[in-house]
């Protein structure tokens, strides 16, 4: 059966001939009921809502949203400082093969984590770990662990030293394995960033890579050590 307070042409028509009697006016609070019920509705779909999904849909929302977006807003942006608070770490941790899973495996949504596995008294471990330890304090909400490769994987051997492991929820993202990987020691603490930030562990400054402009210059002086073509012309007239 049709709604007699339905807003249709043909009830009007009804309701002017007298056949339907004049439409039900709300009171003022049935009208603020329902005025409640539909900002419920509207601040609902905010709920599970980004601060990115806020600001993409921004523009199809109606003005008599914008207090409703701005309350989520500023909660969305609240719970995201209390995460960034929360996973701050800014060193390098020790761990064991015990300690693995929880730190590795484990370590929480969206968090990155860079292990270094070394073995003491090799020297290019050690510098890595001084890098890393700059690096822990320069990018807090990377989490930096190190092992010794043996207490974590057993029979790890030792040409495979310095390795990085780079982790996020568990899924490994990338690896570095071996001394020729890091260019040995001259390797600067500017290269293990960029690196990282490669994988997506960092999020870096740099604009480029710090190693380009040692090899340009390395190519550059390996080229002129070698002679011209005119000069090896020359060379090859006088006999």
């Amino acid at each position: 059966m049709q709604d007699p307070n339905e807003d249709t042409e043909w009830n009007d028509i009804l309701r002017k001939k007298g056949i339907l009697p004049p439409k039900e006016v709300p009171n003022d609070a049935e009208e603020e009921e329902e005025l409640a019920r539909q900002q419920r509705s509207i601040v609902k779909t905010y709920e599970g809502m980004s601060l990115e999904d806020l600001d993409e849909n921004e523009d199809e929302f109606g003005e008599e949203d914008e207090a409703a977006i701005e309350m989520y807003r500023q909660k969305r942006l609240s719970e995201w400082k209390a995460t960034q608070l929360k996973n701050v770490f800014g060193e390098v941790v020790e761990i064991s093969g015990q300690d693995y899973i929880k730190e590795v495996n484990k370590a929480g949504e969206d968090i990155w984590v860079v292990l270094h596995l070394y073995k003491q008294g090799l020297p290019l471990c050690t510098l890595i770990n001084q890098h890393l330890s700059v690096l822990a304090r320069k990018f807090p909400q990377t989490k930096f662990l190190k092992s010794i490769s043996t207490t974590c994987i057993a029979n790890y051997p030792d040409r495979n030293l310095p390795t990085i492991f780079v982790y996020r929820e568990g899924d490994m993202k990338a690896q570095f394995i071996g001394p020729l990987v890091f260019g040995g020691m001259s390797l600067k603490v500017e290269e293990l960033e960029w690196r990282l930030s490669e994988s997506g562990a960092v999020k870096t400054e740099l604009e480029e890579n710090p190693r380009k402009e040692i090899e340009d210059k390395l190519m550059s002086s390996i080229r002129s050590s070698l002679p011209s073509r005119k000069d090896s012309d020359s060379e090859d007239e006088d006999y």
